[in-house]
């Protein structure tokens, strides 16, 4: 069969792509790129500085890598039943409005979501407890 050589569930190496090999390519780019790091960067930076756009931002991406979720520090109250999910948005709304979390880690990305999250797993949980006592309690 042409383009599947090997029967489903069975490769020519069952064994995989030995740990630490490299690509090809990526080895025949190192051997051209080997000794000239420095001056490839020292060009870079004096493009950059030229107003090159695309040297800039190469440099400016190297400089201020992008950027990772950061631990949040800020007082989100407790939230021990659905109805405290108010005052816990409330927070993070305050939170936000005086620049401790930006609005994507305030918002559906980040705590808002996982508030959400608890408050239902809250609500499943208080849903359960319920229907079970009355099955318990249910007459028979």
């Amino acid at each position: 069969m042409r383009g599947k050589p090997f029967p489903a569930g069975k490769s020519g190496n069952p064994n995989g792509r030995p740990a630490g090999s490299r690509n090809k390519a990526t080895l025949a780019i190192d051997a051209l790129l080997d000794g000239e790091a420095a001056a490839l960067t020292r060009k870079a930076i004096t493009l950059a500085k030229k107003g090159d756009m695309q040297a800039l931002k190469l440099c400016m991406d190297r400089i201020v890598p992008p950027r990772r979720d950061r631990p949040l520090n800020f007082a989100l109250p407790a939230i021990a039943s659905p109805g405290d999910a108010a005052t816990a948005m409330g927070a993070l709304l305050k939170a936000t409005a005086d620049g401790e979390l930006t609005p994507l880690e305030a918002g559906e990305v980040e705590v808002a979501k996982l508030v959400d999250t608890y408050i239902r797993t809250v609500e499943t949980n208080d849903l359960t407890k319920r229907i079970e006592h009355l099955e318990r309690t249910a007459p028979k």
